[in-house]
């Protein structure tokens, strides 16, 4: 069984690091993300919002069911990782 786990982390690992291959490289200039999407939460983040800065513009207005959704990955992640790691009397 744990054969079996083991060989199922790897495969999955070596999707995801298959999928990144696609990514614009760190930090390049030229990525959509830097060339559309920056340039317009900095131009409007804080006039649309009404947010006291603009990282609170981007995570609680622009971003907010991302924000909700990866926090409830975390609380999802911490409840298997307690119930794994309980202890049971037998």
């Amino acid at each position: 069984m744990k054969t079996l786990a083991l060989l199922a982390t790897i495969v999955t690992g070596a999707l995801l690091l298959y999928g990144t291959r696609d990514f614009p490289d760190w930090a390049d200039p030229q990525s959509p993300t830097s060339t559309h999407v920056s340039p317009y939460y900095i131009e409007h983040g804080v006039e649309e919002t009404h947010a006291p800065n603009l990282v609170t513009a981007v995570l609680g207005d622009y971003r907010s069911y991302d924000t909700m959704f990866e926090t409830v990955v975390i609380y999802c992640a911490g409840m298997v990782v307690v119930s794994v790691l309980r202890r049971t009397r037998s």
